[in-house]
């Protein structure tokens, strides 16, 4: 192990474990106890975290015809990218759980199986995308291309998948905010 691996892996596993699990307790948290933070309109962040789930697919894809066509600056910038996106989904979501009461998909809806199938596979997957895409842009930086190429087969498509149902996930819920 590097002197960089004993700084930066214990940290990514740390974040890997802790911000589930934070995001877990508010998942679950009363609505009673929700903080009044000012957001009225309970669509508003929903379709702002769709714009940003659908923003980190298009760069995900960009970034892989980019790598594709040898294009390393690039790539690396559009996966850094997809990465900050990612990273303010995550801290506006905490957000929206914390100050907005739920909203739950009706039980008598047509196509609630198809809703909570994207919407199960989505959240478990989604747990594993922190780390894989930490570890995965940490190896890239460090020029470790072996490594960096072994953990993307499976981050890029679990990334891009819990991307895409995102944003079904709010095109399931958008008629239910109002």
């Amino acid at each position: 192990m590097s002197n960089k691996d004993k700084i930066y892996v214990p940290v990514i596993i740390t974040l890997s474990v802790a911000v589930p699990i934070a995001v877990a307790a508010l998942m679950l948290m009363p609505d009673s106890y929700k903080l009044e933070l000012g957001f009225t309109e309970r669509g508003t962040l929903p379709f702002f975290h769709a714009i940003l789930n659908g923003s980190t697919a298009v760069l995900l894809l960009t970034g892989f015809f980019l790598i594709k066509g040898k294009s390393v600056k690039w790539h690396k910038i559009s996966m850094l990218s997809a990465f900050v996106l990612s990273a303010i989904f995550l801290v506006s979501y905490v957000i929206a759980k914390i100050s907005t009461p739920s909203v739950h998909y009706p039980e008598d809806a047509p196509l609630r199986y198809v809703y909570y199938f994207i919407l199960i596979t989505h959240i478990l997957l989604s747990v594993s995308v922190l780390p894989l895409a930490m570890f995965a842009i940490y190896r890239g930086i460090t020029g470790e291309i072996s490594r960096h190429k072994k953990i993307v087969k499976f981050a890029f498509p679990i990334w891009l998948y819990v991307a895409v149902t995102g944003v079904l996930v709010y095109v399931f819920m958008s008629p239910h905010y109002m």
